[in-house]
């Protein structure tokens, strides 16, 4: 009696991100074609680990034909972490291999593909691992100018959601304070700010203290609404990435301590209300000033996770699924993958791996880059050139009714290390140092 044909399986972990179903829609095409059969895992790693491997079902080119166009996960999805017990890893490969699957594709973020990295390692050569990079936070670690799948499309519905707004504060003369997901990188807020031109956008890489106390954030903001009425303004939007949460002083925030946390170990959060402890801290701030300034805090992320894919993430999630199966079929093991310059590279398991965390590295938004230094250049906020100007200046302390040196004394304190960073990595320019005309400012 021959035995029965091997099979490759199918998972998505971790959060929903436009494009998943492209993924699997071609990487069970490809290998359908190739005769190799497909089970799509339910739920990620969530039953499997348990050694429960009731929830699986064939997949059928019928079946996931045109199940690109859509956002969400087919198959499901589950933050459910197999490395935190020795025992779910080795379920997880019991699992599989009781189910005659030998290769296994992997769509996930930094977690999931960690999570990849163990179950390759515990399969000991059973099974080949190849994993799909996706994540709306575009921080997985693939070489810069390469986006993780699903970000592009969060970015377009997030700028659509932020144009609405801009228009609305300038509308009713209010300020909106937006948090956009992004645990660790701050991709997704410089993303969609830089887009939709937000009056400023704040992310984690611009500070270099790894500690950031809330007062700072809270000035940055309050400098940026002062300047911006000082040219007669009562409107704006800030860009928040959810990550500044993480680094803050945990004295600002004792309420994280009861924050509940998911399997990965990561807050939660969308749990905390960021931009209303911003928010509220900042009218706090203003009231020293004698400035009332109505502020709407608005968190978006959960509407962009499975929102259907722009075509640019339609067509480049099905090459990684296609590439994916590919690859595995051909005896491909243990990488990730991706496409640069329209050409597949698997980027191997130990390439991603960062001895110093014992995690898979994480990109962070490149503040020496232009293109982070364009984006720095239109935001309204204050900036080394406006304490060097003394009209600017008396313009602003007139607008917080205090004086000159009480102003400088407050706020002057934001650029000082911030310049320093900057000049550190700038590289010389033939025009000076850039100042922000008041037809910036007012735009």
């Amino acid at each position: 009696m021959s035995a029965a044909p091997k099979k490759l399986a199918i998972l998505v972990a971790g959060g929903p991100a436009p494009g998943i179903n492209s993924v699997i829609g071609a990487a069970t095409i490809r290998a359908l074609q190739n005769g190799v059969d497909v089970v799509g895992v339910r739920d990620g790693f969530k039953w499997i680990m348990r050694g429960d491997i009731a929830h699986v079902e064939a997949l059928t080119i019928d079946m996931i034909s045109r199940i690109h166009f859509r956002g969400g996960s087919y198959i499901g999805i589950a933050r459910d972490n197999p490395t935190k017990d020795k025992r779910h890893l080795e379920n997880t490969v019991t699992s599989l291999l009781r189910l005659n699957v030998d290769k296994l594709i992997t769509i996930g973020g930094d977690d999931t593909a960690y999570s990849a990295m163990k179950v390759e390692e515990m399969a000991e050569g059973r099974i080949s691992v190849v994993h799909v990079p996706k994540t709306i936070d575009n921080d997985l670690d693939l070489p810069h100018g390469i986006p993780t799948f699903g970000y592009n499309t969060a970015r377009h519905r997030g700028v659509e959601i932020v144009q609405s707004l801009m228009v609305d504060a300038r509308t009713t003369s209010r300020w909106y304070y937006v948090v956009s997901m992004g645990r660790k990188a701050g991709h997704l807020a410089m993303g969609i700010g830089k887009a939709a031109g937000a009056t400023l956008t704040l992310i984690p890489e611009e500070f270099p203290e790894k500690v950031i106390s809330l007062s700072h954030i809270v000035d940055i903001l309050v400098g940026a609404i002062i300047k911006r009425l000082s040219y007669g303004r009562t409107d704006g939007v800030a860009m928040l990435a959810e990550g500044l949460l993480e680094h803050l002083d945990p004295k600002d925030l004792e309420i994280l301590d009861s924050i509940e946390r998911d399997a990965h170990g990561n807050i939660r959060l969308a749990e905390v209300s960021f931009g209303e402890i911003v928010k509220y801290n900042v009218q706090e701030r203003l009231k020293e000033f004698g400035i009332k300034t109505t502020i709407i805090a608005k968190n978006i992320g959960y509407e962009l996770r499975c929102a259907d894919p722009i075509p640019f993430d339609m067509e480049y999630t099905r090459d990684l699924g296609y590439c994916a199966a590919q690859h595995i079929i051909n005896g491909g093991n243990a990488a990730m993958v991706s496409m640069q310059s329209g050409h597949f590279v698997p980027i191997q398991f130990d390439e991603m791996f960062d001895p110093k965390t014992k995690r898979t590295k994480v990109r962070m938004v490149d503040v020496s880059s232009e293109y982070y230094k364009i984006a720095r250049n239109y935001m309204l906020r204050l900036n080394e050139g406006d304490f060097e100007d003394p009209h600017e200046l008396a313009k602003f302390a007139a607008t917080a009714g205090v004086s000159l040196d009480a102003f400088r004394e407050q706020f002057h304190y934001l650029i000082e290390q911030d310049v320093l960073y900057q000049r550190s990595h700038q590289k010389p320019s033939s025009n000076g140092k850039a100042k922000k005309t008041k037809k910036q400012a007012k735009a």
